[in-house]
């Protein structure tokens, strides 16, 4: 049997396709006894973050296993198998245990060095555990990984290189502002209240918050999370928890909001969002802009077109007027039919050439205003008829609500990110704004150990591979001496206890004494790459029956399995 793991990432898929792909608590466990169900797979475990989804198995046909573990990953996501394909990566043996060290120790995290994925990995193997989906290699695998991760934390600064998704996200809310400056006194609303809701929460309350509300489905979940917060002695806020009824409400006090709840549908929509915003937006707008005069013409130059007397058009009931054409396609939007007629004749004898207009009929004139009611009819809008004066750009007004999207698929409306007066930071804006962050000296570091703990690990699985076939082999030299024992009593049944016993323990260590260099040696050859081979060539050389071997292996597991299960209890 062989480790085979299939999956895609945020490294391999676009975030569109991982967010269809997400696999839900459900659909976790069906794919895990479906899993084991299949033909080429004996052991299962399912690893499912945010930002990745993967199938690992103990197979025993390599073409056959990924065939299987690839068509039950698009069964059970709903994206079809067709379009999963050219997104997913299958690592192998070695490569497949080097892909789940490096993962465990944060270097195929979204946010290098991140240690929210070792919890996400135990999470993985309770579930297998619980489903009994994982066996010998499984469980091995999986927790080894955590040790391996745990070392890496521990023994290197690899913390330093990378932190969790959670304080990522708020560093790109903050837009380089330290998060503590930027968080201290603001509110913030906490959507869920699973793990990574909890880390978010808890990483808002040390960040200095004044006030942190938590929203969830189930009543019970959000109010305990609101109940640690504020009990902890790490932190002075206050907490509270409401029902998700309540969010759009609790959206129009908020100037943070953090969302990642299991949704597969949108929990924030656009609409939801700018109702929020948009009385506050309206207040800033009026506030920034105490400095324009009623008379929006005292402003523009003398030479300006909108100097001049007499246009119908109400320039200081325009929003950011100053500086710009009222010929463009600003002055006319929204014009109803009169108005527009009346402006059209007004550029026509003030703003365009006055002797070519001297020299129109009135049918020209009444014709001109036609087409020019037909354009903005038809198209909403009349194009300029010159080059608009320039216009100093008036900035985007700060944020006054910051939202922060934690979950896969998103909780949040894309559309949000056109919203004037909101800043939202998704998954797909932390995949490009991580990108191109700096690898530190410490990672290096963390890939020799991850490099040294594969190597250690395959090592021992060979190793482990071939120790049933060495204990048959002693099985079937003890019932060898026990034979030939029994034998020397028939042919001398007038021996003594006493020299019986020593003719025993003779035979017994000449035996021990041939099996001891060959098991010894074959063991070392066995951990070696390449060195599966020699597990078959004992069983050749000394005729041993494979079932015997198999009856070896299976009492080993259940020794484990009671030794585990004491354990726990």
């Amino acid at each position: 049997m062989s480790l085979l793991v299939v999956g895609l990432s945020h490294r391999s898929a676009p975030v569109n396709v991982l967010e269809r792909a997400t696999l839900n608590e459900d659909a976790q466990i069906k794919l895990l006894q479906d899993t084991v169900a299949a033909e080429p797979a004996t052991e299962a475990a399912v690893l499912a973050t945010c930002n990745r989804i993967e199938l690992y198995a103990d197979v025993d046909k390599f073409h056959a296993g990924v065939a299987e573990l690839s068509t039950l990953l698009a069964q059970h996501s709903g994206v079809g198998l067709d379009e999963l394909t050219p997104y997913l990566y299958v690592h192998y043996e070695d490569r497949a245990v080097h892909h789940l060290f490096s993962v465990a120790c944060g270097l195929d995290s979204m946010v290098v060095g991140e240690g929210q994925i070792l919890g996400q990995i135990k999470d993985s193997l309770a579930k297998a555990q619980e489903l009994h989906s994982a066996g010998r290699l499984l469980n091995d695998l999986f927790q080894q990984s955590l040790r391996v991760g745990k070392r890496a934390h521990s023994e290197t600064g690899i913390d330093r290189a990378g932190q969790s998704l959670v304080t990522f996200g708020l560093q790109q809310l903050s837009s380089g502002t330290p998060v503590e400056a930027w968080a201290k006194g603001k509110r913030a609303l906490v959507i869920g209240a699973g793990s990574m809701s909890s880390l978010a929460a808890a990483t808002l309350a040390r960040a200095g918050v004044a006030e942190i509300v938590v929203a969830n489905r189930t009543s019970d979940r959000a109010e305990r999370l609101a109940q640690i917060i504020t009990e902890s002695p790490e932190t002075d806020v206050s907490a509270r928890a409401v029902p998700m009824d309540s969010v759009p409400f609790e959206l129009t006090r908020a100037d943070v909001t953090v969302s990642c709840t299991g949704a597969t549908g949108l929990v924030l929509t656009a609409e939801m969002v700018a109702g929020a915003v948009e009385g506050r937006v309206s207040q800033d707008a009026t506030a920034g802009r105490t400095d324009v005069k009623d008379d929006v013409r005292e402003t523009l130059p003398p030479t300006s077109v909108g100097a001049e007397d007499g246009c119908p058009l109400d320039l200081s009931a325009v929003q950011g007027a100053t500086g710009f054409s009222v010929m463009g396609e600003a002055a006319v939007a929204g014009m109803d039919a009169a108005t527009l007629e009346q402006h059209a004749a007004w550029v026509g004898g003030t703003a365009l050439d006055r002797r070519e207009s001297a020299r129109r009929t009135p049918e020209a004139e009444a014709e001109l205003i036609a087409e020019l009611a037909t354009m903005a009819v038809t198209v909403g809008r009349i194009p300029e008829r010159r080059r608009p004066e320039p216009v100093d750009r008036i900035p985007r007004p700060a944020p006054v609500l910051s939202v922060l999207d934690l979950a896969m698929p998103r909780d949040v409306d894309a559309a949000v990110h056109r919203l004037a007066g909101v800043r939202l930071v998704d998954i797909e804006t932390l995949a490009e704004a991580s990108a191109d962050a700096p690898m530190a000296a410490d990672v290096d570091a963390v890939r020799r150990i991850v490099s040294d703990e594969v190597a250690a690990f395959g090592a021992a699985l060979r190793a482990a591979h071939i120790t049933p076939t060495v204990v048959a082999l002693r099985a079937m030299a003890a019932e060898v001496v026990a034979g030939e024992i029994a034998r020397l009593d028939g042919r001398l049944p007038g021996l003594d206890d006493k020299h019986r016993a020593e003719i025993t323990q003779t035979v017994r260590r000449v035996v021990d004494k041939l099996l001891h260099a060959p098991t010894v040696r074959v063991k070392q050859l066995a951990a070696e790459p390449g060195g599966a081979g020699y597990a078959d060539a004992l069983r050749t050389l000394f005729d041993l029956d494979q079932e015997t071997v198999a009856s070896v292996s299976r009492a080993e597991e259940d020794s484990e399995k009671n030794s585990k299960n004491r354990g726990l209890a």
